[in-house]
């Protein structure tokens, strides 16, 4: 199993608030929706756009435990969760995927009203694929971690 990490990121928000909103993937849903019908009253929307160009990303599907998202060549992938422990810490596993992955999302109190994150990855990619994939799966994890950083939490 080879493991990737984000860097942390500050989260101007209660770790309470946040992990209520990322425990529930149907709230990630509605802010993409938000996202892409241009509402003025997210705070930071172009830069989250930039990070997460939502009007490339087709198929993307959300429910309170999983998100389903089509990606070329693999076809359809669902990270769903699979643990809660409220309010530090979401686990997912891929559905669909071309080898094991899991997610976790780790959130940490700062102070009364901020907190921060890192995400890690695990993920059983065979070795000769590992040069070619681990340096992109990093990378993407950054975005990620980057764009949940600046989601809106108290508009939620």
């Amino acid at each position: 199993m080879s493991k990737y990490e984000s860097g942390i990121k500050q989260i101007p928000c209660m770790q309470t608030k946040v992990y209520e909103t990322l425990s529930n993937l149907n709230n990630v849903g509605k802010i993409k929706d938000m996202l892409q019908a241009n509402m003025a009253n997210i705070p930071n929307a172009d830069e989250m756009k930039q990070k997460l160009p939502v009007d490339q990303i087709k198929d993307l599907a959300f429910d309170a435990d999983s998100v389903s998202v089509n990606v070329s060549p693999v076809g359809n992938v669902t990270l769903r969760i699979i643990e809660r422990e409220e309010p530090k810490c979401i686990k997912l596993e891929a559905d669909n995927s071309p080898v094991p992955v899991t997610l976790w999302i780790q959130l940490l109190p700062v102070t009364a009203y901020t907190c921060k994150m890192r995400l890690t990855v695990k993920a059983d990619i065979p070795i000769f694929l590992k040069p070619m994939v681990g340096g992109k799966l990093k990378d993407g994890i950054d975005k990620i971690a980057d764009m949940l950083a600046m989601l809106p939490y108290n508009v939620l």
